[in-house]
């Protein structure tokens, strides 16, 4: 997802550019790729142009392109650029969701119920991703059974899938244990590194079955309306310890590399991501 989460946060980065990043991660390998966000240009600077960059993906028919929506008009502008899926945020914490999206969780909700009706003709999927899963800057901690509660109302309106994110970088492999224990392992999270655990509670929900992880090359990221929010669990950090215990991903830790320093380039700084920064230990591709 680096080129919407990890780009939002960003000097606003050219269409084409937006869409060569997302052909690289697809030349990659990876299957599901949130290329865009149809939110307001004014709220979200480097999001606008969202159309134009769907317009000129190179698009594989094995691949996923997902964009992430507010309401219903954003999945309306989603259905018109032929997106393959739809994510959308509800955050657990009642501030954070005000300060994001600039409403009450019961209308972020009501807002999902409608984004999800619109697209049922269409039978497109929609993820739902609870914000602030492990912990809120605003509350603290927020309790397992109280962040299951809200991912039970989303499906209940609409929802296909349920991400839990760790927003803030909350979360800790004992956070990541006493979700699974409530949710279940068949969900996504969405970890970043602001403390520097994304890696090892990736590994913590790994080892108790959680197989899908939203990444970004290079790992940047992170949201404008938390301050000190670390960038998103890089993906050529995770797909490198996959490699590592033998997970066949089917992703190419090289090309996943050469669209890292393509971030590098269009951000013009450098990257958080550790092995972009020290390279692989084995620089040779799985076998």
């Amino acid at each position: 997802m680096g080129p919407r989460d990890g780009l939002q946060a960003e000097e606003p980065v050219a269409a084409k550019e937006r869409a060569a990043l997302v052909d690289a991660l697809a030349e990659a390998g990876l299957q599901e790729i949130e290329a865009v966000s149809f939110v307001s240009p004014r709220a979200v600077p480097a999001m606008a142009g969202a159309a134009e960059v769907m317009a000129a993906l190179r698009r594989k028919p094995t691949v996923r392109y997902l964009a992430l929506v507010p309401n219903r008009k954003g999945a309306e502008l989603a259905l018109d650029a032929d997106v393959d899926g739809l994510t959308v945020t509800v955050s657990a914490s009642p501030v954070y969701n005000e300060r994001n999206v600039h409403m009450t969780i019961d209308q972020s909700v009501s807002a999902v119920a409608e984004i999800a009706e619109r697209v049922a003709p269409r039978a497109l999927p929609v993820d739902a991703v609870v914000s602030c899963a492990f912990g809120s800057p605003y509350e603290g901690d927020i309790a397992p059974v109280e962040v299951n509660r809200l991912g039970e109302r989303l499906k209940e309106v609409g929802a296909m899938s349920l991400t839990f994110a760790d927003t803030t970088g909350m979360a800790t492999p004992r956070r990541v244990h006493d979700l699974l224990e409530v949710v279940g392992p068949d969900v996504g999270l969405h970890l970043h590194d602001t403390r520097g655990t994304a890696l090892v509670n990736a590994y913590a929900a790994l080892e108790r079955g959680v197989t899908r992880f939203d990444t970004a090359a290079g790992g940047i990221g992170g949201s404008p309306f938390a301050a000190g929010a670390g960038g998103n669990l890089a993906t050529e950090d995770l797909v490198h310890l996959l490699d590592d215990l033998g997970v066949q991903t089917g992703v190419s830790l090289e090309r996943v590399l050469a669209a890292s320093a393509l971030v590098t380039e269009m951000v013009a700084h450098p990257v958080p991501s550790r092995v972009a920064v020290a390279g692989p230990r084995d620089r040779s591709e799985p076998g």
